[in-house]
């Protein structure tokens, strides 16, 4: 079976900025590769369209623009908050540190620390990979039809993978 909208895809990555020499990001291990139901929205779009027609047992790499992937770094998304915000909180303010806060609309957002200074914290709530191009290496383990209750559901369900789990 190949790659379409509603196949459940299993498949092994490792991810780095730009090319295949960049910088490591993170990769999947054998016993828990990522799986996810396609054509839906739970991957970033241009990842998926890599995918598509291809089949188990593939393998092969391919580079995602920034523009395309987590979009460009957004300056206004860098901003200080006032110290006292996190009173009692003080062991999370430490540089790199990502704290889940809700913005003023209720959402909820991850904030990586960037400085400190006597009255604020500077936060940047860009995504991680903002403003980075993306190189995936991609091996295709599993294909397979999507259960309608998975359909449904909008999620595979776990116990439905094949053998080797």
């Amino acid at each position: 079976m190949v790659i379409s909208k509603n196949a459940v895809v299993e498949l092994l990555y490792e991810l780095r900025e730009n090319d295949a020499e960049g910088t490591f990001v993170e990769k999947t291990e054998a016993d828990s590769p990522l799986v996810f139901l396609s054509g839906i929205g739970q991957m970033l779009p241009e990842f998926e369209r890599n995918l598509e027609g291809r089949s188990a047992g593939e393998k092969f790499s391919f580079g995602i623009v920034a523009e395309e992937a987590y979009g460009p770094l957004i300056e206004e998304a860098v901003v200080e908050i006032p110290r006292d915000t996190f009173a009692g909180h003080d062991d999370l303010l430490q540089i790199g540190n990502v704290i889940p806060m809700r913005g003023e609309d209720g959402m909820m957002l991850r904030g990586i620390v960037k400085m400190l200074t006597e009255e604020g914290v500077m936060m940047d709530f860009n995504h991680p990979m903002a403003g980075k191009n993306l190189w995936f290496s991609v091996e295709i383990v599993h294909v397979r039809e999507a259960h309608p209750s998975e359909i449904e559901h909008g999620h595979v369900h776990h116990d439905g993978m094949h053998d080797h789990h």
